[in-house]
């Protein structure tokens, strides 16, 4: 198990080797991941995806973005697959998973971003509610492309 998202909400199966993993046929949101420093347990993300069905993606290496993952990972072997099945999620709320992940680690295989700040005008203040804390502050930016994911499998 590796934990994805924010404050590690999402406890996704794996990492996996994605060479020699079959998919299921399952709808589900996917990482995939490698070892910037193969010598750490820590895994950076380079793509996120969902799928009404993982044996239609073309999972591990016909998906139309596998040169990406091999290129960042340098060589396939490198390459790790984390899967979410989302109990009772549909369509909409796993493309709002993944969005939420592509906005958080800005995998550098995804080509579409998504802002992971909010505005207090969105959600409006806590003042008048005397049992709930401020919201922190919106993050400021992020380090470009491929963040650490996690610390690793656990």
């Amino acid at each position: 198990m590796i934990r994805l998202g924010s404050l590690a909400g999402y406890a996704f199966s794996g990492p996996r080797l994605l060479g020699g993993w079959t998919p299921p046929p399952v709808p589900a949101v996917y990482a995939i991941l490698y070892r910037p420093d193969p010598q750490r347990e820590r895994f950076a993300v380079t793509w996120v995806g969902h799928s009404e069905d993982l044996s239609a993606e073309g999972l591990p290496f016909r998906h139309r973005r596998s040169p990406c993952w091999v290129q960042r990972a340098g060589s396939k072997w490198a390459l790790h697959i984390a899967t979410l099945e989302v109990p009772g999620g549909g369509p909409g709320h796993r493309r709002a998973i993944a969005e939420e992940l592509i906005g958080l680690y800005e995998p550098r295989c995804n080509t579409e971003r998504f802002d992971p700040s909010w505005r207090a005008e969105w959600i409006g203040g806590y003042s008048d509610a005397p049992s709930t804390a401020p919201l922190p502050p919106p993050r400021l930016g992020s380090p470009a492309g491929d963040a650490d994911a996690a610390p690793g499998p656990g």
